[in-house]
């Protein structure tokens, strides 16, 4: 039998780490700040008013707790699958270098060769663990395979499926509607059958009268799709500088918001006068507080490529604070400056005065805010359905070995032609939007990150034993933890339906 311990030695120095660019760890909080911070955030001060100024505050901040929570389960069962994967590598080294080797020499070579990797039975506290890592990119659906059962598997993958191609569809509608919203005129006041708006002409001249808005719609939606949807055949980092640009165009818009209601408060006092505790709106504040701190199926894909991750869950929670802190301060000015407050906060600051320059640029701009928003969250949430679908239907330890349509071309199109059809037919999707933000967001959130941290940690503890160390383990690793949040999922779908049969009676 050849000799061949130069291919143990190959196959270790293969390197581990998702092929691309990497990106600082700032950079990966912006894109995960982009993520959670969307249109969701909107939805806030209508909520805010509505629960009172107290409950909302308590309310907002536990769950911005519960969702980084959540999002630590994430990153420890993805390191957990990264630990699982590298053992087994381990195990196939040493099965063929065994098997193939026929002398003492040649075996004490190959074992030095492999030495370098961790043994289970002698790792212990004092030595850092390199079985764990978040070098790899695991999705959440490679990782329900490695430590779900076929039930589990089959639950999660519903609810990914469900809760991504919603997303897209609300993204996608929420961009080509607002589009159209600054090209075409605007609706007459006296129109007060919302379901008509399709069959108005977009211009208020005759000769463009054939021209409806609906049209413009799906134009704008072509666009969306036409500049965006390309992102989806390509890696996040690829969208790196779409970050960063749409990042400054939305804090300019937040920043806008948040003055404007500071100048109203100091000019004409407080308008709106919420009050401290109202119990009835807790579930319209929670369906709109579960939505605005949504990150946890992407985020794999946006840690991965980060460089230097010791400190990862530090920063993380960094970024939640920022987040919460951004959340207060819009709620808190727009429910004290506005006696009333519309659903969507941008109405609240169209001008009166079409005359005032200033103030139409504003009102362009703010009417321009979910398609800053959305067009950077977009390519994410289809890379993240892309490669989950991958994981669903192809080997992906072995994705190379796939032909080209296969590996690039098939499951790009899958993620985004059926958004892409649906909304391009059928511009009220608000059934699906109830549904996707509520009862598959709370299986996003909060029911699938514990149940596969849960799965990930015995499965790692037969495997590898409990001297080997995780070093990104949640800090919330204790049991009652996981039921607590198990417990906090059954009341958040009691309080979601109760929210959609208010809403629907």
């Amino acid at each position: 039998m050849p000799r061949r311990p130069w291919i143990v030695r190959k196959i270790l120095r293969m390197p581990i780490t998702e092929s691309g660019d990497q990106y600082s760890v700032w950079v990966g909080l912006i894109y995960i700040f982009n993520l959670i911070v969307g249109t969701g955030a909107l939805t806030l001060p209508a909520a805010f008013a509505r629960a009172g100024w107290g409950l909302s505050t308590i309310s907002l901040v536990f769950l911005a707790f519960m969702s980084f929570m959540n999002a630590t389960y994430v990153i420890e069962t993805m390191a957990c699958a990264n630990a699982v994967l590298k053992w087994k590598r381990l195990q196939f080294i040493k099965r063929n270098s065994t098997q193939e080797n026929d002398s003492d020499d040649e075996v004490t070579a190959s074992q030095h060769s492999y030495g370098d990797l961790e043994d289970p039975l002698v790792c212990g506290d004092s030595i850092p663990s390199r079985y764990y890592s978040l070098d790899k990119r695991i999705e959440l659906g490679e990782m329900a395979n490695l430590f779900l059962n076929k039930t589990g598997r089959t639950m999660f993958y519903c609810t990914l499926c469900v809760y991504l191609y919603g997303d897209l569809s609300i993204y996608s509608t929420a961009v080509a509607k607002s589009l159209m919203d600054v090209i075409c005129s605007t609706v007459p006041s006296n129109m007060t059958n919302t379901t008509d708006w399709d069959i108005l002409p977009c211009f208020s001249s005759p000769s463009s009268s054939t021209y409806t808005r609906f049209d413009c719609y799906r134009v704008a939606l072509l666009t969306f799709f036409g500049a965006i949807g390309p992102f989806v055949f390509f890696n996040v980092q690829k969208t790196k500088y779409l970050q960063l640009f749409t990042t400054g165009m939305r804090w300019l818009a937040f920043a806008i918001m948040i003055s404007m209601a500071i100048h109203l408060l100091i000019v004409y006092g407080p308008q709106g006068k919420p009050p401290a505790f109202d119990f009835t709106g807790i579930p319209t504040l929670f369906g709109a507080c579960v939505y605005s701190f949504m990150c946890h199926h992407s985020l794999p894909a946006l840690i991965s490529p980060i460089r230097g991750k010791n400190r990862l869950g530090l920063h993380l929670s960094l970024d939640y604070i920022l987040i919460s802190i951004f959340y207060l301060l819009l709620a808190f000015t727009g429910a004290f400056a506005f006696a009333s407050l519309n659903d969507l906060y941008t109405l609240n600051f169209v001008p009166t005065d079409n005359e005032n320059i200033l103030l139409k640029i504003v009102e362009y701009f703010l009417a321009l805010f979910p398609v800053f928003t959305l067009s950077t969250s977009f390519p994410i949430i289809a890379i993240t359905l892309r490669n989950n679908l991958q994981s669903l239907f192809l080997d992906t330890s072995r994705l190379e070995s796939y032909n080209f349509i296969l590996r690039k071309l098939l499951f790009p199109v899958v993620a985004v032609i059926p958004p892409f059809l649906l909304t391009y037919f059928i511009e009220d999707i608000s059934i699906l939007i109830k549904f996707t933000g509520s009862y598959a967001g709370t299986g996003i959130q909060y029911l699938m990150p514990t149940f596969l941290v849960l799965s990930a940690r015995r499965h790692c503890t037969n495997l590898l034993g409990l001297g080997v160390v995780n070093n990104y383990k949640s800090p919330f690793s204790n049991g009652a933890w996981a039921i607590f949040v198990l417990l906090w999922s059954f009341m958040c779908i009691i309080l979601v339906s109760v929210n959609m049969f208010e809403r629907n009676s």
